[in-house]
């Protein structure tokens, strides 16, 4: 029941994205058009889950090469117009185009001198009536069984909000040295590029142990790697586990006779590893997913290529897991 349900969900907002194809006609492209060639910014408002929403677009826009912010409609009305000037375009965001926050706000920023967009689902709206053009992003229906809980009009809005994005990227010649530049950190975007056989350690540096081989030396190989770990191998070189400065200080807290074991015993077995081709962000995403900070990289056989430490990706310093 829980499985099917879910799907249905999924289909429903599947096919309220599929059914804006028919809607992208020569509006989308004047829109596109208006956006590329202003001297302003784009200015997105909205309010409630439409907002939230309009918050997401500004994001993708600004990251892409398209200048904009979002513009709450009710503290527009209390002093925030005074961003807005006539180069500007207005981009008005609400499914029902009634929203009267929003429809109060509109004739304003006509006023200002300002073209208005409207991304609604209702083309005979108070908004739609406003607005010097008006883009299609009604759903037949929303996946909440009761009809009330803005869910596949929410995801048409947003999916439109990413075509208007991405053609512009395209429009811009926008491409990936610009969106390094743009994004906070530029030697860590960098960095997020590379592949990860470009940033890991290699040849003697990779501090490598044998199963077998007592969990005292394992422990010397780990103290001096300076990486916190050391890789386990089978006798063919395959990658079999890794041993951290957490499986050490677990093993000591138990009360074991760490002097007696070997690496076998404390390794963590079939541990997360990456492909040396793979990007370097790939190899972050993992590392932040499962919380660790090492990761042994291997080919397609397993045999041991490198490894890969999390300050190797985002250099030394003070960044932490999730931006904290």
């Amino acid at each position: 029941m829980i499985i099917n349900e879910a799907i249905e969900v999924l289909k429903i907002e599947a096919e309220g994205i599929l059914k804006l194809i028919d809607r992208i006609d020569n509006r989308f492209a004047e829109m596109v058009e208006l956006v590329y060639s202003s001297k302003g910014r784009l200015i997105v408002g909205g309010i409630g889950k439409s907002g939230i929403v309009g918050r997401k677009i500004v994001a993708t826009l600004n990251s892409t090469g398209t200048r904009s912010f979002f513009l709450h409609p009710v503290e527009a009305m209390h002093g925030d117009l005074g961003g807005v000037c006539k180069d500007d375009i207005f981009l008005a965001l609400s499914n029902s185009g009634e929203t009267d926050e929003l429809n109060v706000l509109v004739p304003i920023i006509s006023r200002i001198g300002c073209k208005v967009i409207a991304f609604t689902g209702n083309k005979n709206s108070t908004l739609a009536k406003h607005s010097d053009i008006v883009i299609d992003v009604g759903v037949e229906k929303e996946a909440c069984p009761l009809g009330l809980a803005p869910t596949a009009s929410t995801t048409a809005l947003l999916a439109m909000g990413d075509a208007l994005a991405v053609v512009l990227i395209n429009k811009r010649h926008f491409m990936p040295s610009d969106f390094r530049k743009i994004h906070p950190g530029g030697i860590l975007g960098q960095r997020l590029s590379s592949k990860v056989k470009d940033i890991m350690i290699t040849g003697e540096s990779l501090p490598l142990v044998y199963e077998g081989v007592s969990l005292f030396e394992a422990i010397c190989k780990v103290d001096s790697g300076g990486l916190g770990a050391a890789i386990v191998l089978k006798e063919d070189n395959t990658l079999t586990g890794i041993i951290t400065d957490g499986d050490i200080r677990r093993t000591v807290a138990k009360k074991k006779p760490i002097y007696e074991l070997k690496t076998e015993d404390v390794m963590t077995k079939n541990p997360r590893r990456a492909d040396p081709d793979s990007p370097a962000y790939d190899a972050l995403y993992l590392m932040e997913k499962f919380q660790i900070t090492v990761l042994p990289i291997t080919d397609p056989a397993n045999k041991i290529m490198g490894i890969l430490h999390l300050h190797d990706i985002l250099g030394k310093g003070s960044f932490r897991f999730n931006g904290k």
